[in-house]
């Protein structure tokens, strides 16, 4: 299932990238304009095929895309039917819509597996609490064969020495703890009393429980599953459940949560230049922060993950998450991002306007020549920090299962 999962999700990519491109193409043919060249995918040629005056095709390596509009810049060679639909010779109003074409192109998809995922299992809550705030509290019991856990009754060790529900817990034994991995990790090594740091009411405490020995299994380096004793107090994390909408109510919700996701995508797109360190640590032999960023291969596997775990909302948000992030990065005012495209386009009008304003004939063409130096630092840039995404995701994947 495994494979599968990984296969469906690099599938998915597949599509989001081709309806992005197809967002350039079918805005520009609807504008007159003239689409050379559809393709998917970079690197040696698959196969390609000729439909009207469009060249489709598929390559190797799926990791993008492009559509090639005649006339994009000043320097392109342009055919005699091409000249008067040459793409710099619009509008810039017809020039900005085929640039947004593609990001818009994400953007929808994104939002319409927003409705299918509020339909089919609910729209998660942005706003979870931190991952050490303790959530309902129960008895203990061992670990089946199964993974389930055997019935119990009674008041759990948690409950019985005073932690509530809602308490945020900062150290267990002295051992500052951010993720409910550590939370886990100390109460699993404690036999006898342990000492449980935490804020609640706006005051720090310190709660003393004697976690109870218990049998539970562990996934091993190797993959293989085996039996230990460990400690456990009978708590899980405090988590917001998803709301789940009928097909009417799922709009006004998908759009809001959509806004929210989307605000989260910019932060995380802010973010990026302070993760090369966590990078770097992660590709060196450090521990892989569960935060940093991930490539296309790192999604695929996380993807297939969730499909193996039967979670298939994680994986329909993981690839809405990806779409919105596609969106907003080509936004950028960067060459060769569609947003650097805009951004020139934007420039010469404004440019085009003032002299305008001032008496004199428009300007021509940005020499797009003269930003190749520019271009050629972002491509390097973006590049490596691809391969160390790629590097990363390789030798010391995030493991979230």
């Amino acid at each position: 299932m495994l494979i599968l999962g990984i296969v469906l999700f690099a599938l998915g990519i597949t599509i989001s990238i081709a309806l992005h491109e197809a967002g350039h193409m079918w805005t520009a043919r609807a504008l007159g304009m003239k689409v050379r060249r559809y393709y998917i995918g970079f690197g040696p040629k698959i196969f390609s095929f000729q439909r009207g005056e469009t060249e489709y095709g598929l390559k190797a390596i799926p990791a993008g895309g492009f559509c090639d509009i005649a006339g994009m810049t000043m320097h392109d060679e342009l055919a005699p039917d091409e000249v008067d639909r040459a793409m710099y010779k619009q509008k810039t109003w017809k020039r900005l819509v085929v640039m947004s074409g593609g990001i818009a192109m994400n953007f929808v998809l994104g939002l319409v597996l927003v409705v299918v995922l509020a339909v089919g299992w609910g729209l998660p809550n942005l706003n979870q609490p931190p991952e050490t705030q303790l959530g309902p509290m129960s008895c203990v019991s061992d670990q089946q064969s199964d993974g389930t856990l055997a019935e119990c009754d009674g008041v759990g060790p948690a409950e019985a020495g005073g932690l509530r529900e809602g308490d945020l817990v900062t150290a267990v034994g002295g051992v500052p703890v951010e993720t409910w991995t550590e939370f886990q990790t100390q109460t699993r090594t404690h036999d006898g009393p342990v000492d449980y740091t935490l804020e609640r009411g706006g005051e720090t405490l310190t709660v003393t429980v004697v976690p109870q020995e218990v049998q539970r299994l562990i996934k091993n380096a190797d993959g293989t599953v085996t039996t230990a004793t460990v400690g456990a107090i009978g708590v899980v994390p405090d988590y917001y459940a998803p709301t789940q909408y009928n097909v009417l109510s799922a709009v006004p919700a998908s759009v809001a949560f959509t806004g929210d996701l989307m605000v989260e995508s910019v932060k995380g797109l802010a973010q990026l230049p302070s993760k090369v360190g966590d990078l770097w640590t992660a590709v060196t032999g450090g521990e892989r922060a569960q935060d940093t960023p991930i490539s296309v291969v790192g999604a695929s596997v996380i993807g297939g993950q969730a499909a193996e775990q039967g979670l298939w909302e994680m994986f329909i948000l993981l690839l809405i998450s990806l779409n919105f992030f596609l969106g907003i990065f080509n936004l950028l005012p960067l060459l060769p991002l569609d947003g650097g495209h805009m951004a020139v386009t934007i420039y010469e009008k404004i440019r085009n306007s003032l002299r305008i304003r001032r008496g004199q004939p428009a300007g021509g063409p940005v020499d797009y020549m003269k930003l190749m130096p520019l271009t050629y630092v972002v491509i390097v840039i973006g590049g490596a920090f691809m391969l160390l995404t790629l590097t990363a995701d390789i030798i010391n994947p995030i493991k979230i299962f």
